[in-house]
């Protein structure tokens, strides 16, 4: 029966590996890229550590790969955000056919920092923004 499990477990990582793989060559730009990996990536390295779990059915091992995969979960995500916000700091451009560019008109080149774009609105502009918003 662990066999099975073991079998399924891998093969499902190693699907979601390939996936990704693909999905990196196939992707237009660096941010789409960087998504694409950092989920499925995560995804697969995680089925293949739990496989290996369940193959040496030992508490040791066990316990490594639970923190190896939590480790991965806490830390992808977070690699994947410095590195999406490097480069759009850096000015790595976005595909051509993207339709919005959220932080546009929001980063201070000087200082690197991020604002709202909102400071200095009065009460009556904010509540037409989120009207329209809303609509």
């Amino acid at each position: 029966m662990s066999d099975i499990a073991i079998i399924i477990l891998s093969t499902f990582g190693a699907i979601f590996i390939l996936l990704a793989a693909v999905g990196f060559v196939r992707m237009p730009d660096t941010y789409l890229r960087i998504s694409v990996t950092t989920k499925a990536v995560t995804l697969g390295v995680g089925l293949i550590l739990a496989s290996a779990a369940i193959y040496f059915d030992d508490l040791s091992v066990t316990s490594r790969v639970l923190a190896i995969i939590l480790f991965i979960i806490l830390t992808a995500p977070v690699g994947g955000h410095l590195i999406g916000r490097t480069s759009y700091f850096l000015g790595v451009g976005m595909w051509k056919n993207s339709v919005l560019d959220e932080l546009k008109g929001m980063y201070k080149e000087n200082s690197h920092t991020l604002t709202s774009g909102f400071e200095g609105e009065t009460e009556e502009e904010e509540k037409e923004r989120k009207n329209q918003h809303n609509n």
